[in-house]
């Protein structure tokens, strides 16, 4: 296993629609273990794989003691929204805000060796869920903000400072960096 560098904010990887698997096998299988363990490495509480840089349909995530994986979620949305909490993301760093997100989530989709599976909660997982999944449709949580919040954290990635909190994460995280995952795949 190895640990893989997230790609930040600016990155075209983060704004494309991820393509879905098809082939289930070593490749994806070392995926999923790599992403996990950057996920841990970064304390983080999900990851898609855009955000290592790999056009995929698959995320980790990690809420409490809930820990997983699933492969090309379809997700089914409660009607209603859970109190609004406050998301950061990865591919973000120093950036939070307040996003709204429903209540419940039912994801269905597959695990790394092809298997189907369903993932069901609310709260923190609901949210986590939905989080990722927006990841691979190229959505981030700034798109989710309500407009006077959308336009101050954009001015905020725009100001000098950004650059630099993005550069400190950029070289904090580099010196646990693995080797890279899987030529070709996904690229």
């Amino acid at each position: 296993m190895a640990i893989l560098g997230i790609r930040i904010i600016g990155d075209p990887v983060l704004r494309t629609p991820a393509q879905e698997v098809t082939e289930f096998g070593p490749e994806i299988q070392k995926l999923v273990e790599d992403m996990d363990q950057t996920m841990e490495n970064v304390d983080g509480a999900g990851l898609a794989a855009p955000q290592v840089g790999v056009s995929l349909r698959v995320f980790t995530y990690q809420i409490g003691e809930e820990r997983g994986h699933i492969i090309n979620p379809v997700l089914e949305l409660s009607d209603d929204f859970q109190e609004d909490q406050v998301e950061g993301c990865l591919s973000i760093p120093g950036i939070a805000a307040p996003v709204p997100r429903r209540r419940h989530v039912r994801a269905t989709g597959f695990d790394k060796f092809g298997t189907p599976l369903v993932l069901e909660g609310e709260g923190m997982l609901s949210r986590c869920v939905q989080h990722e999944t927006d990841h691979l449709d190229g959505i981030l949580f700034l798109d989710r903000l309500p407009a006077d919040e959308k336009k101050a954290a954009w001015r905020k990635l725009r100001a000098t400072s950004y650059s630099q909190t993005a550069n400190q994460t950029i070289a904090k995280r580099s010196g646990s960096l693995g080797s890279s995952f899987g030529a070709g795949l996904g690229k």
